[in-house]
């Protein structure tokens, strides 16, 4: 056959992932014209056979030829196939399925198990199915995987399941063992392998591979949980007796869920795992939920008397079944698993939505009736009640009413009350007070019935306490046990209601005082009484620090709305108010003086510039609600909306925007479009007094910084940054008119300048000013200058510098030096050098091809020399009436050119470079040649035909041209499941032999030493390990 690659070929292509991901391809593709070709020569042979029993005058001669032909035709297509799917096989699978390369490795194994799948004639034997059982030792979690994954498809053909037997008892245990495996998704798919296993024999897994399934249904981590959920369902509740085919239509106790009920709780008591039932439910509740929603069942198992031969339950029995049943209703009622096993709340679906509206609507309809039967029969068993008192937390309360069902609450309210009165455990107590607190619900109308319940409890509680006490703390007596009992049990009971409830109007803080104060005085009060005593007192001062806050939140409204219409006041009354010839009105005109403007701004810093979460004035307090905090947001807008405006009809200084502008990067999101409409507004009104107003911005940003982390700073870090990036933004505001901005920006620079070397460095001149890197943030607004005002702007700040600073280079300089680069930039007309340092030495640099534009004159000399509008802080500078259009820059700083020493003479831009083809690299030309080469020696081999003695022993060969390979053995141990596999190895690895039609040889036997893993190495062969090729 012409074109056949060589073994060498293949396993060399192999190397990586991609060709052994193709070549792979490229076996399964054979293995589908082989399945096809099988399929085709059984039906020749068939109509071969079905031609030749005819009688000699109807059979058909030239058709006997044809189909011997065919079959003929169809042998030699297999032969070549099937030799083509050895030379791949065991010149590539039998190498690569242990290479050191995992993902290679991965892809093997997966695509056996297609041919195993595909072609389970040829493929699905022992021979085959060993490579996989082997391999499920191996280290890398995704190799695991695509074992399990392969198996999956597999066992999940029952057909198929008879030549798996001896693979199954072979590695049984090994699949037992990767259900604790540490990569969670390995041990997920290990026990759904199994599951599929317990399906197709059930004899096949003993009882204690089961148990060791069984307790992972309380795996904190989900998807296992319910994969052994499923393993559970399936070998325990999902096999039906003939005689439970009968009671299909029944219901309760009767039904065919009874005994699964049962099963479920006898399963629960003897994992020993008993405060762990919400895990157990969840686990099952995907697999089970008919079974785990029955709860008629489960009431009628509590209720109803056992039939005739039926054992009861047990009372241990019973209070796992309440508590199981209290489990399955939480689940219902919440839609999510319980805690440690999920990652919060999901948004649920329409549907999901829609089941659960129903759930809650059946348990509601159910245990209405059944609770207080359910409560009467177990009320002095204090495990039980406490779970069946948790149920009306999951209740539709609005079927109370709508379902008639209110004589039962009044049977639930009096099971209530009696349940407190015999009781003194403060967990039942604590469940009586919740469900008060669940149906003492406002929004239904049973509010009125329960509260009035609830208010007689109390009475009842408090009367009886209060004298009590007068009893027990009287002089001169000394009280016995049974009084001390009979306040402390009084008192517990207060005290847990007081948790849940505002018991403020029965005044129990003077009577916890009495009795704490003279515990202090005589020091004989019992330990738990005075426990209570102040648990009691502590609530009462809860309650009332609730109803402070409540109050407060109130007052913080009223400040809002009084701020809001102090703004409107001031801007009424402001010098706006004689505009329109009505100067009469001037006496009414009033300004604002300094110190209620800073009270303004305070209130504005303390209730807009804050986070969400510190907000705690949205609606009725609930700050979870998206409603709230987006109608908490509109507030706090029209507050700073109100202040804003306060700056823009100049009421208030324009310097106390400052503080606003600031906020402008962080709460952009909130506030940016206010505090932008501020900033262009308060531009138009005075261009000067605005920039003047952002640069004080930054200087509070940069002090505040100080104050923070000190001089020392790093100049990298997230909060210079980020006064960095409000600098840019605010530079970007400026819009790309200069010449509009030219007085603004310039006097911007100089109040920046001014700052910068306002504060000497106290270790002397050989040091930078303290606030030197402020610089580095004025750089930011470089790019808004003139050519001709970045001249003046650098020669007054050399005003502020020494000789010395001049030559400084060290990194404590840099923003120096960085300001004094962009100042220098771009300025075509006075281009001034880096190198020297020094502004007298600069020479100048002009593109001669730069034309002016037309139309425009020349800017006078004056406008770019005159430096005393620098020297005197009041005096304004003076636009020329015609200017020449400038050049538009870049807002972001460019780095200057670094010059070699003998490229000195040029400026800081070099002039444009002529057009012309750069000169190619060299050495990147060597190794492309060099890489054509290669491929075509590549290619040549590639097409190389098969080597007669490739199918023979691996030799020197394999790998001829290459360095010698890298012998590594892969495979995991696994705790000495396959130590000592190099040794006894026989290495002549079988022929893929497809299996025979019916004119074909027949199969030869199993080997019996297949699975023997001595059988898969020998020391002179490992790994080809990725090397020098």
């Amino acid at each position: 056959m012409k074109g056949r690659k060589s073994s060498d070929d293949r396993a060399r292509g192999a190397h990586t992932p991609n060709g052994m991901d193709m070549t792979m391809k490229l076996m399964t593709a054979l293995v589908n014209v082989a399945l096809n070709l099988s399929i085709n020569m059984d039906n020749t042979q068939r109509q071969y056979e079905a031609e030749r029993n005819k009688i000699i005058g109807k059979r058909a001669n030239d058709r006997l030829e044809l189909l011997l032909q065919k079959r003929k035709e169809l042998q030699e297509n297999q032969d070549e196939i099937e030799n083509m799917m050895n030379a791949i096989f065991k010149g590539v699978f039998v190498h690569r399925y242990r290479d050191a390369i995992a993902e290679i490795r991965a892809i093997c194994i997966e695509e056996i198990g297609i041919w195993m799948k595909m072609y389970s004639d040829a493929f699905l034997n022992d021979s085959y199915l060993k490579y996989v059982g082997w391999t499920m030792h191996d280290k890398q979690g995704e190799v695991r995987l695509k074992c399990l994954t392969a198996l999956q498809g597999l066992y999940y053909n029952k057909e198929l399941n008879s030549k798996l037997e001896l693979f199954t008892s072979r590695f049984k245990d090994r699949i037992v063992s990767m259900t604790l495996d540490k990569e969670y998704d390995v041990a997920v798919q290990a026990i759904k392998l199994l599951t599929l296993v317990l399906q197709s024999s059930e004899e096949v897994l003993t009882a204690e591979d089961c148990e060791n399934v069984y307790h992972l249904v309380y795996s904190a981590h989900r998807p296992v949980a319910v994969a052994a959920g499923e393993f559970l369902y399936k070998k325990l509740f999902s096999r039906r007796e003939p005689e439970d085919d009968g009671l299909l239509k029944r219901r309760g106790r009767q039904g065919p869920n009874a005994n699964l009920v049962k099963t479920l709780v006898f399963f629960f008591l003897e994992s020993e795992l008993h405060e762990h039932a919400a895990y157990l439910v969840d686990s099952m509740w995907d697999c089970a939920t008919e079974l785990l929603k029955d709860w008629e069942c489960m009431n009628s198992l509590l209720l109803e008397e056992p039939l005739n031969g039926e054992e009861p339950l047990t009372d241990r029995q019973e209070s796992a079944l309440i508590e199981i049943m209290l489990c399955t209703i939480r689940q219902a009622a919440e839609c999510h698993p319980p805690v440690g096993r999920g990652t919060g709340k999901r948004v649920l679906t329409a549907k999901e939505k829609k089941t659960q509206l129903d759930d809650r609507t059946r348990i509601t309809e159910l245990f209405a009736v059944a609770l207080p039967q359910l409560l009467a029969k177990y009320s002095v068993d204090a495990e039980k009640v406490t779970n069946l008192l948790q149920l009306p937390q999951y209740f539709d309360l609005e079927i109370y009413t709508t379902g008639r069902l209110e004589k039962h609450l009044d049977a639930l309210l009096r099971q209530i009350r009696d349940i407190v009165e015999k009781h003194t455990d403060t967990d039942v107590l604590e469940a009586c007070s919740k469900t008060y607190h669940a149906l003492c619900n406002e929004e239904f109308t049973i509010f009125n019935r329960v509260d009035i319940a609830r208010s007689q409890l109390i009475d009842e509680l408090a009367d009886k306490f209060n004298r009590l006490l007068e009893d027990f703390l009287q002089e001169g007596e000394e009280p016995d046990e049974d009084d001390a009992y009979q306040v402390l049990s009084t008192l517990k009971r207060i005290t847990a209601f007081h948790n849940a409830h505002d018991l403020s109007r029965w005044d129990l803080f003077g009577c916890n005082y009495k009795l704490l104060k003279t515990g202090i005085e005589n020091g004989d009060m019992p330990e738990q009484i005075v426990i209570h005593a102040l648990q009691c007192t502590h609530y009462v001062i809860l309650w009332q620090l609730a109803k402070i806050t409540e109050s407060s939140s109130t007052k913080v409204c009223h400040a809002q709305v009084a701020f809001t219409i102090l703004c409107d006041v001031l801007m009424i009354f402001s010098h706006q108010i004689m505009s329109g010839g009505r100067d009469m009105l001037e006496p009414l005109v009033y300004t604002p003086d300094s110190s209620l403007q800073s009270e303004l701004l305070s209130f504005i810093l303390d209730h807009v510039f804050i986070d969400q979460d510190d907000d705690s004035n949205s609606a009725d307090g609930q700050q979870d609600d998206e409603a709230s905090k987006i109608e908490a947001l509109h507030k706090r807008r029209n507050l700073l909306a109100a202040f804003c405006k306060l700056i823009v009809y100049t009421v208030v200084e324009m310097n106390t925007a400052a503080d606003i502008f600031k906020q402008y990067m962080k709460y952009y999101n909130d506030y940016g479009d206010i505090i932008k409409e501020t900033m262009s507004k308060t531009r138009q009104i005075d261009k000067i007094q605005c920039a003047k107003t952002l640069i004080l911005s930054l200087q509070q940003l940069f002090n505040e910084m100080i104050q923070e982390n000190g001089y020392n700073f790093d100049r990298s870090s997230p909060t210079f940054s980020g006064i960095k990036e409000l600098a840019r933004r605010f530079a970007l505001t400026f819009g790309l008119d200069q010449l509009k901005t030219r007085e603004a920006i310039a006097m911007l620079h100089k109040d920046g300048i001014e700052f910068a070397f306002k504060e000497p460095n106290p270790q002397g001149e050989s040091h930078p000013p303290l606030n030197l890197a402020f610089l580095d943030i004025l750089s930011e607004f470089s790019s808004k200058l003139l050519r001709q005002d970045k001249r003046t702007v650098y020669v007054y700040l050399e005003k502020f510098m020494t000789f010395q600073m001049s030559l400084r280079r060290e990194d404590v300089w840099l923003p120096l030096m960085s300001y004094r680069n962009s100042l220098l930039a771009g300025g075509d007309d006075d281009t001034m050098s880096v190198i020297s340092g020094i502004s007298s030495r600069g020479s100048t640099v002009r593109n001669k091809k730069t034309k002016p534009a037309t139309g425009k004159r020349k800017i006078p000399e004056e406008s770019s020399s005159s430096d005393s509008m620098w020297l005197n802080r009041e005096q304004t500078m003076h636009t020329p009436v015609m200017m020449q259009t400038p050049q538009l820059t870049s807002t972001i700083m460019r780095e200057p050119k670094r010059l070699r020493p003998e490229e000195s003479y040029m400026g800081v831009y070099p002039m444009q470079p002529e057009h012309h083809q750069a000169p190619l690299d060299y050495k990147y030309v060597e190794t492309t040649n060099t890489y054509i080469v290669l491929l075509f020696k590549y290619e040549t081999m590639l097409n190389k035909s098969f080597s007669s003695n490739f199918f023979s022993r691996r030799g020197t060969s394999l790998m001829e041209d290459d360095e010698e390979p890298i012998v590594e053995d892969v495979m995991m141990s696994s705790e000495g499941r396959i130590e000592d596999l190099n040794e006894g190895m026989d290495f002549d690895t079988m022929d893929i032999d497809l299996p025979p039609s019916k004119n074909r040889r027949e199969r030869t036997e199993l080997k019996p030493d297949f699975f023997d893993p001595a059988s898969i190495m020998d020391e002179s062969v490992g790994l080809v390990k990725r090397g020098g090729n």
